[in-house]
């Protein structure tokens, strides 16, 4: 039988490895193959150079695997930081947002996120900060828009000739 090769197989390896690093259930079949390589004889050093992972990683599955079983091999839970806001006020935020700030009493013209932060001070008594507020605006679907300064006095046709995006 001939050969096969994977065309620029040394990117594919790294892709390969990432798609493998991406999945829950890849990550779990993954380590059932070291598992087995380590079954079926191989040193732990072996595998792992065939698996593109390092010994003591397979000797860490393996031992998972003796002490616990398959459960052993399966993620664990990562549960981090507990968050702040729950589910039904990330819900009224939302509702908010999509109004204008001065329809829940702040004194601005635009929601941002400082003013967001005020908002959710204000409201629920959590302090989150600006950076936290701007990505909870991505988390909600919304985007960063500046609007353009408009120069006080100035002629709107002669502004107009200058945009960059004028179309002759």
């Amino acid at each position: 039988m001939k050969a096969l090769t994977i065309s620029d197989a040394e990117l594919m390896i790294f892709a390969l490895q990432d798609e493998i690093r991406r999945s829950q259930e890849a990550r779990y079949d993954h380590r059932l193959h070291a598992v087995l390589l380590v079954a079926q004889g191989i040193s732990c050093a072996k595998a792992a150079s065939l698996l593109g992972d390092s010994p003591r990683t397979v000797q860490y599955w393996v031992n998972r695997f003796e002490e616990d079983g398959f459960a052993g091999l399966a993620d664990a839970d990562r549960p981090g930081r507990p968050k702040k806001i729950n589910e039904q006020q990330l819900a009224q935020i939302n509702v908010a947002v999509r109004g204008s700030p001065k329809d829940v009493g702040m004194n601005t013209n635009i929601w941002d996120g400082k003013t967001l932060s005020a908002f959710i001070k204000k409201q629920y008594d959590i302090e989150l900060g600006v950076r936290q507020c701007q990505r909870l605006f991505r988390q909600l679907g919304f985007r960063l828009r500046k609007p353009r300064p408009l120069i006080a006095k100035a002629d709107p046709l002669h502004q107009e000739a200058h945009k960059k995006n004028f179309d002759i």
